[in-house]
């Protein structure tokens, strides 16, 4: 059985080839930067060392892989963030096409169901829409809200404040990204699936950002509150960063496109996952606001 794995670094990718290793599986790892694999799980995989937006390098790295796990790599900030991720995804799609590729595991987002309308989520909608066009067996997961979308104002949590375009009193689905790595090796080690799948991946509830704002406010030992902001202000204030109009667009509508989304996968046991927002950000967040706040 041969698994490749993308970005095996990140949130989600570390934890899939964990669990592969301890399963007795040997990954193939498509990586741009070995050096950010420890040396222990370095010695035990694959590497094929690359960058995911040479169709070459992912053309040879997934020949003769049974399944992929993709993880588009395209970061928000990319000038055109929709056309780069479906672009991307080309050498996937031939290899799949081929036959080279049996199938995939595609990393997704609620809100993909929605095709267009969601920012740079649209990027996964065509991915998933060219898959299902292809002979191989593909699996969408669909996943809610990272936790880990948390750590990237440590500064502003340090100081006390949530901020947040999406309404303060609306539920949403969160998720643990350790999580989603456990349902993505549960079907990639599963050779039971055929055709074309989606799954959800929606945590163990939905938060209004409200409800978050409390969480936090026990998990930090501090209080939380919450600063919600317009579009125009996230628009500025991507502006004066030097962002692109795509990029800021592609930003700005994700939260726009699904700000009033109900998931069109329901939530039930398959879609639902242990960990809560607490117990992560008592783990994970306090360590990392109580090192951004002493500077």
């Amino acid at each position: 059985m041969m698994i490749v794995v993308t970005t095996p670094t990140g949130h989600v990718g570390s934890r899939v080839v964990r669990l592969l290793l301890q399963a007795g599986v040997r990954p193939r790892v498509l990586v741009r930067d070995p050096g950010r694999l420890d040396a222990a799980t370095r010695d035990r995989v694959d590497v094929r060392r690359g960058d995911l937006t040479d169709a070459a390098f992912v053309r040879e790295a997934t020949a003769g892989a049974r399944t992929v796990f993709w993880v588009d790599p395209t970061p928000h900030s990319s000038e055109d963030p929709i056309e780069t991720s479906d672009r991307t995804a080309d050498p996937l799609i031939e290899a799949a096409q081929a036959g080279d590729v049996a199938r995939v595991v595609l990393l997704s987002s609620v809100g993909a169901e929605k095709r267009h309308g969601a920012g740079h989520i649209d990027g996964l909608a065509r991915i998933e829409e060219r898959l299902d066009a292809t002979s191989a067996d593909t699996l969408h997961l669909r996943c809610a809200y990272f936790f880990t979308n948390l750590l990237m104002d440590l500064d502003g949590l340090a100081g006390g404040v949530l901020t947040t375009p999406f309404h303060p009193d609306v539920p949403m689905a969160w998720v643990d990204p350790r999580d989603i790595g456990d349902v993505v090796v549960a079907r990639l080690l599963n050779d039971d699936w055929k055709g074309h799948e989606i799954q959800g991946v929606h945590g163990p509830e939905d938060l209004t950002f409200q409800q978050v704002a409390a969480v936090l406010t026990e998990a930090l030992g501090r209080t939380i509150r919450l600063d919600v902001v317009g579009e125009d202000d996230v628009r500025g204030a991507l502006r004066s960063a030097g962002l692109s109009p795509g990029a800021v667009e592609g930003i700005v509508g994700m939260s726009a496109g699904t700000r009033d989304l109900v998931p069109e996968q329901p939530r039930d046991v398959v879609t639902t996952t242990p960990t809560t927002l607490a117990a992560w950000a008592y783990a994970h967040l306090r360590p990392a606001v109580l090192k951004a706040a002493a500077g």
